[in-house]
């Protein structure tokens, strides 16, 4: 990832940890289910004109290192991404489709400040084997 980004004479280098669970916590993120969420999150990101994020996901919730810029508030950044991998999985898994919201209502955000950004990309990269 780039340090910084923007345009013009403003360049910003704002990093948000992220963490949101499906609805009452169930486990349905099953690895084709993470498969095509990844590809939905890296589509939206990238509508929004942000930076790659990274990704990783358990079966009962998902974890993302965003950078923004201050014009795109990280509240908007997750409703556009929970909604739209909310309403594309549940289309397209069966599965999903029992359930009146895949996601839950709130989210863990914390912006990165006296940590690295390496910490926090390894810290979600391990998320599966701790």
């Amino acid at each position: 990832m780039s340090k910084y980004i923007g345009n013009g004479n403003c360049k910003y280098n704002i990093s948000y940890h992220i963490v949101w669970i499906p609805k009452y916590r169930k486990r349905v993120i099953t690895p084709k289910v993470e498969e095509r969420f990844k590809i939905l999150i890296l589509e939206k990101i990238e509508f929004l004109g942000l930076p790659p994020p990274v990704i990783d996901c358990m079966p009962d919730h998902v974890h993302l290192f965003i950078k923004s810029d201050t014009n795109t508030t990280v509240s908007y950044i997750i409703k556009m991404l929970k909604g739209y991998t909310s309403f594309i999985l549940r289309k397209e898994f069966s599965e999903l489709n029992k359930y009146k919201a895949l996601w839950a209502p709130g989210y863990f955000c914390e912006s990165i400040g006296n940590i690295t950004e390496e910490t926090v990309v390894r810290y979600i990269k391990n998320q599966k084997y701790v």
